[in-house]
């Protein structure tokens, strides 16, 4: 109860511009979100630029944030929303708008079981997806968003988020078997 009382104290502060709050936010949060866009943008230069302007629009439009303890969570969706533009802007890989245009509705979804294959491994693998496959993977999966959340953020329908994540699985799956079968490893079961 003591930080969330600190950062309700610092988030006023920066709210009246006080340059040592913004710098004492700023270093609160800076690691968690620039994780957060590097998961989405993929490029650690790329990363740092996105989370900064996250940080300046955070920063600047404090006075609409309506409770300050949803700040962390709030702050996130402005990262990874500023993530997503920057890859939408960057185009330089199959657009994530194009792609949507062509998706159907398709399987039901199912959890990846990755119980038995290291992280460092899932996370390579979460990395060689394009672009908007690697997106809605970590918005679903790692940032936890759900459905609802996910049809706002990419302005999709329920239908294009269902099959977007199911499809992006589908995808990751076969990377996985890729480097189960490059590695002859036995022991990896996707479900």
């Amino acid at each position: 109860m003591k930080q969330s009382h600190q950062i309700t104290q610092l988030l006023e502060a920066c709210k009246r511009h006080d340059a040592k709050a913004q710098i004492e936010i700023y270093n609160r949060y800076y690691k968690a979100m620039y994780n957060t866009a590097l998961r989405i943008v993929h490029n650690p230069d790329d990363a740092e630029d996105v989370m900064q302007e996250a940080f300046i629009k955070a920063f600047d439009k404090l006075n609409t944030l309506k409770n300050n303890t949803t700040f962390g969570a709030w702050l996130k969706r402005i990262v990874v929303n500023e993530s997503i533009l920057f890859l939408r802007q960057k185009k330089t890989h199959l657009g994530l708008d194009e792609h949507i245009n062509r998706i159907e509705t398709t399987e039901t979804e199912t959890p990846i079981d990755t119980t038995t294959w290291q992280i460092k491994q899932l996370m390579e693998a979460i990395g060689e997806l394009k672009d908007n496959y690697r997106i809605i993977i970590n918005l679903y999966y790692i940032e936890g968003y759900d459905y609802e959340e996910i049809m706002q953020i990419l302005n999709l329908s329920y239908a294009n988020v269902r099959t977007l994540i199911s499809r992006a699985k589908h995808k990751l799956k076969e990377k996985m078997n890729q480097k189960l079968t490059n590695n002859n490893n036995t022991d990896l079961k996707i479900k």
